[in-house]
């Protein structure tokens, strides 16, 4: 995971798609934008209809410009084009799930192992300054603000490797497990999720490699393990059993 670039300290929104310079590739970068943070933030759950003329309107836009929003969405798994019906938000199946957090397991482990070693004072103070949001957005109950900011943590660890490519894995990973998240149901609880970033943090801050890996990959463990990827199988006779008395 390492890179030449110099590490940066520049927060990112999960999932924020690159602005193109003007024109209809910036009104495409908008909706691509809003669209993910929609999905980043809950709002949009899996299966939902993207109906090309709405967001059209929306945006002031026509629905060429949608049209290629969609269909970078759908290269980025976000989205799912079938013919004859349209666009909907993507429902990832249960092996996507487990793969997804494997590999969140792996990426993100091995960048906190690599800049535990390098972080700065500026960059720690960047992450308890990020910490300070997620509490203040938990304890208000800010259900929006906080999914946001639990989710930017991952992200702003990558970037601080100063490796944009990295990045932006990272956040079509966190993108892609939002949606995951939407639809299994996590009970992982966002006063968990704050507390294990708390610590996560307090490893890098004692610049402690394996602490700092073995907290993310234990963190993402944990989230995965609240999901319910495995619902048990309805119990017809005990459903269709007739009840005393009928």
């Amino acid at each position: 995971m390492s890179s030449r670039a110099a590490p940066s300290t520049r927060p990112v929104s999960a999932g924020a798609a690159p602005r193109a310079a003007g024109g209809q590739g910036s009104s495409t970068a908008r909706i691509v934008t809003s669209i993910t943070m929609a999905i980043v933030e809950r709002r949009l759950a899996p299966g939902t209809k993207l109906v090309e003329q709405q967001i059209a309107d929306v945006f002031s836009v026509s629905r060429t410009v949608v049209r290629q929003a969609l269909n970078q969405l759908s290269r980025d798994r976000l989205v799912t084009l079938e013919p004859a019906r349209g666009a909907f938000v993507a429902t990832p199946s249960v092996e996507e799930a487990r793969q997804v957090f494997e590999v969140r397991r792996m990426v993100e482990g091995s960048l906190v192992r690599q800049l535990a070693s390098r972080i700065t004072d500026v960059q720690l103070a960047q992450l308890r300054a990020h910490l300070q949001e997620e509490r203040a957005a938990v304890a208000r109950s800010d259900v929006s603000g906080r999914t946001r900011l639990l989710a930017d943590f991952h992200v702003v660890l990558a970037r601080m490797q100063g490796n944009e490519v990295l990045a932006e894995l990272v956040a079509d990973l966190l993108s892609r497990s939002q949606l995951i998240a939407l639809m299994y149901q996590s009970s992982h609880s966002a006063e968990h999720s704050q507390a294990e970033h708390e610590e996560i943090v307090a490893a890098l801050e004692r610049h402690d490699a394996r602490a700092a890996a073995r907290l993310t990959e234990q963190h993402l463990a944990s989230v995965e393990l609240n999901l319910r990827l495995d619902p048990r199988a309805p119990d017809l006779a005990a459903i269709l059993k007739p009840q005393a008395g009928d």
